[in-house]
């Protein structure tokens, strides 16, 4: 009978979209990206075929983010989305519709989490469950959060930073700001227009966040060529950029994320925080795996962190535990239909 009510965890991110099966795992886990054709508003590409598309498309065909900040900014295309995403993880052969559970940020509105649900719904689902991300995180960073023990996690994505101090399966405090990997890309494009007069791309950007990057100085730097279109020229040109000066064009958005911690801190109960003196500070999300993140996290809260294991699939993985043991977690689920 198991076979008949399938099950998926979908982890809904600004930048990419993950999918677990449970049993198989994460099965898919492709950019939150859409081509659409202007004329006939017909959706062309999705996931990575679009995201190779992004700043490369003719003017007849707009390749964007339908997820902004965390949140559904266009619901029709987020719907397309996990439509794709739905069928390709079960397979077209599937006629059972399958329960979904949707992770959203922890700052979500009522109505965030209604377009959430709806548009599960019209893509397909039997069931769809809307958990907070920072429950998941926790969750599939194998923590258990149904003790009455604090936990901080702090999930770094694409778009949103969620922190979160959990204990007995619920939040006890958090904060949910719009300043993580994408607001990070977007310092370096800008560092490196007023520093070397060069454009580059989003792409360009984050892929010297990821080579080269670290959110405390180094001393021995690494080093990458980018190439770009000089702004006083108009040609193409390429510059060496070191790791630090990477340190140095992001901090004001590290600044911001460790804020949202160290307010998360200041509101735990004094219970808690010293459980969270004892436990540590779990870090999940792509963003968190930025070289020297739980360094720096630790010399200005002075609370150790830790980077959790497969740090980037956490939220899928705890959406795939909470699905198979929905009874246990059900105290954890904020809205279902």
């Amino acid at each position: 009978m198991a076979f008949f009510s399938r099950k998926i965890g979908i982890d809904l991110g600004t930048a990419n979209t993950l999918v677990f099966v449970p049993g198989k795992g994460v099965v898919l886990n492709e950019p939150s990206v859409v081509a659409v054709s202007e004329q006939d508003n017909k959706v062309l590409a999705v996931g990575n075929e679009a995201k190779l598309m992004i700043g490369r498309t003719p003017e007849s065909v707009i390749a964007y983010r339908p997820m902004k900040d965390g949140v559904i900014a266009d619901a029709r295309v987020t719907e397309v989305m996990l439509r794709y995403y739905m069928g390709k993880a079960l397979g077209s052969w599937s006629i059972w519709k399958p329960e979904v559970m949707v992770s959203v940020p922890a700052g979500v509105t009522s109505t965030e989490r209604r377009a959430v649900i709806d548009a599960t719904m019209r893509a397909g689902a039997k069931r769809a469950y809307v958990v907070k991300e920072p429950i998941l995180a926790a969750i599939g960073a194998g923590i258990p959060i149904q003790e009455a023990s604090g936990r901080m996690i702090v999930d770094i994505g694409g778009g949103t930073t969620d922190v979160a101090v959990i204990s007995l399966g619920g939040i006890v405090a958090s904060t949910s700001v719009k300043c993580a990997g994408n607001k990070v890309d977007y310092s370096i494009v800008d560092y490196i227009k007023k520093t070397y007069n060069l454009g580059i791309g989003d792409k360009t950007a984050e892929d010297i966040k990821i080579n080269i990057g670290s959110a405390i100085p180094v001393e021995e730097e690494l080093s990458m060529i980018i190439k770009g279109r000089d702004y006083l020229t108009g040609l193409p040109r390429s510059v060496e950029i070191k790791t630090n000066e990477v340190v140095k064009a992001i901090s004001k958005e590290l600044r911001e994320m460790i804020k949202a911690v160290k307010d998360v801190l200041q509101e735990t109960p004094p219970e808690l925080a010293s459980d969270i003196i004892d436990n540590g500070i779990m870090m999940t999300g792509g963003t968190s795996m930025l070289r020297n993140f739980p360094e720096l996290v630790y010399r200005r809260t002075g609370v150790k962190a830790v980077l959790a294991e497969d740090a980037l699939f956490c939220v899928a993985k705890g959406t795939g535990i909470a699905l198979e043991h929905l009874d246990t977690y059900k105290r954890s689920i904020i809205a279902k239909r």
